[in-house]
């Protein structure tokens, strides 16, 4: 089995990393340490020294040389130069699974390298930003961050059991974690996304994929979900995409909590994944507790989900403006596409009768959409006369999915 590839920053953290490998190679596993340094030479010896990363780094065409940055500029380029060289051993076969140490630099360092690995390698970092707001280090992937509780600066009675804890988590993760199952024979790989008020209609259209053989994946639409999931198409993972609930849109152009950010849609124009897309849940824009809804929409139809999330009504202005956000990626599309639009509303809040009810609203978005993407030979949009959560809407998902992923298929 390739080695265990150990991170730290050797000039401020080298006893500790020297006392991790150790513990590592206690529990049975295989070590490799990596110095990734910046300022002072390392105050131990390391299997890889940092000039072996930043050669690299240069080999890539890219700047190595980190004397007279200031320490953000020197963390950020030696970041890269570790992701650089953790790729090549990557595809070398020559990683088992990754684990570092870091303050709040270290962690900054590491993490954006480690988040580099596919999904399933064991990533690892004692970190003493764990116990904060963890997303700017976790993003969408599956890196494990543990508490050091302490700094990590020197060996005493807390710093050592948990890095005890970290190089037998470490060790267990690659001993008998995802490389050690038997391979998985399931079909081809189908990302979905779904938020609650539109789950009926997910929850039909991947019972009957299943049923074909296909392996869904569904997020959750919270904005890591639609990053995470195009994240994952963008590594190759998934062979095609249900995005039915597109309501992130919403909170990236309103000011909601669960905003998809700017490149959303976009792994659909840089690989030519079929895909079938809709406008699940863009009735609504996501915000926290009641009290935390911005003044400015106080005036605005709200509705409790729960004591932690309250929604707000999208206007005909915003569905517009969402719109022409999807019509600008989707139409750059690079492989088969159907957009398929339920005219009697888009989620189990926009149903006659119910709170978020405005077929204006609706008819502003989906007009926009048909008006901005044209039928095309590798694209279509579609209106069904039924509602989001209908039987009705997902037979025609359905459909419109065996067109876009058989090539022979009548469009």
């Amino acid at each position: 089995m390739p080695p265990i590839l150990a991170f730290a920053t050797c000039d401020t953290k080298g006893d500790e990393l020297a006392y991790l490998a150790a513990r590592i190679r206690a529990a049975g596993g295989t070590v490799t340490t990596v110095d990734v340094g910046t300022q002072r030479p390392p105050s131990v010896a390391v299997d890889v020294p940092r000039t072996a990363l930043l050669a690299t780094l240069a080999a890539a065409g890219e700047d190595a040389d980190l004397s007279g940055l200031d320490r953000g500029r020197a963390v950020e380029r030696m970041s890269r130069a570790v992701a650089v060289w953790l790729g090549i051993e990557q595809d070398a076969g020559r990683v088992a699974g990754v684990i570092g140490l870091g303050g709040s630099g270290g962690t900054a360092l590491l993490a954006p390298a480690f988040r580099r690995l596919p999904v399933g390698i064991p990533k690892l970092v004692v970190s003493t930003v764990a116990a904060g707001n963890t997303a700017p280090y976790v993003d969408v992937s599956d890196l494990v961050l543990l508490p050091s509780v302490v700094d990590v600066a020197g060996l005493n009675a807390v710093s050592r059991p948990i890095l005890a804890n970290a190089a037998a988590a470490i060790v267990g993760m690659v001993r008998h974690g995802a490389a050690t199952l038997p391979r998985a024979e399931s079909g081809p790989a189908v990302g979905m996304t779904m938020f609650g008020v539109t789950t009926p209609c997910v929850t039909a259209v991947r019972q009957a994929l299943e049923a074909r053989g296909c392996d869904c994946l569904v997020f959750h639409a919270t904005g890591t979900g639609g990053r995470a999931m195009e994240a994952l198409a963008d590594g190759g993972i998934l062979a095609a995409l249900v995005d039915l609930t597109t309501t992130e849109v919403a909170d990236h152009l309103v000011g909601g909590v669960f905003p998809c950010g700017p490149d959303r849609f976009g792994v659909l124009e840089r690989r030519a994944l079929p895909a079938v897309v809709g406008t699940g849940a863009l009735d609504m824009v996501n915000f926290g507790a009641i009290d935390t809804v911005p003044e400015r929409f106080r005036a605005r139809r709200l509705h409790v989900h729960n004591p932690q999330v309250t929604l707000m009504r999208t206007t005909p202005e915003e569905n517009v403006a969402a719109a022409r956000f999807i019509a600008a990626r989707l139409g750059r599309a690079a492989g088969p596409l159907e957009i398929v639009l339920p005219a009697r509303g888009v989620s189990a809040l926009d149903v006659a009768g119910g709170p978020f009810h405005d077929h204006a609203a609706d008819e502003a978005l989906h007009g926009e959409l048909e008006r901005l993407l044209p039928d095309t030979p590798t694209r279509r949009v579609r209106r069904v006369d039924a509602h989001v959560n209908d039987p009705a809407y997902a037979a025609e998902v359905l459909a419109a999915f065996a067109r876009v992923t058989d090539p022979g298929a009548s469009r």
